[in-house]
């Protein structure tokens, strides 16, 4: 996942429902399909800052030698300033870069 500085906003937004449920015809569809590719994100996020933490761990598990690291402080701190990944999805899905499918929809 590319961590930069995507052009998502990085704080509220107040959004038209009737943006959302454009695509689907369901609102409720709209946000299951964006609350799925958030967890995604979210997952992928999360792998790559313990991944990018791990490298500056320290081997000593003795508690009292507990010290902060700075590495392992700045990858959190711009962990922190990403937007959510819940407006990344959005962003995503109004945009048409997630692909979906519904098979009951397809059944039919």
């Amino acid at each position: 996942m590319n961590t930069n500085k995507p052009a998502v906003p990085n704080t509220t937004v107040t959004r038209n429902v009737n943006d959302l449920d454009q695509k689907t015809q369901n609102i409720y569809e709209s946000l299951v399909i964006i609350s799925k590719r958030a967890n995604q994100i979210s997952n992928n996020m999360k792998e790559e800052l313990h991944g990018k933490l791990a490298e500056f761990a320290s081997s000593n598990d003795n508690l009292e030698e507990i010290f902060e690291n700075r590495e392992q402080i700045e990858i959190s701190k711009h962990y922190e300033r990403l937007p959510k990944p819940s407006l990344i999805a959005i962003d995503e899905f109004l945009n048409d870069k997630i692909y979906y499918r519904n098979p009951a929809k397809e059944q039919q």
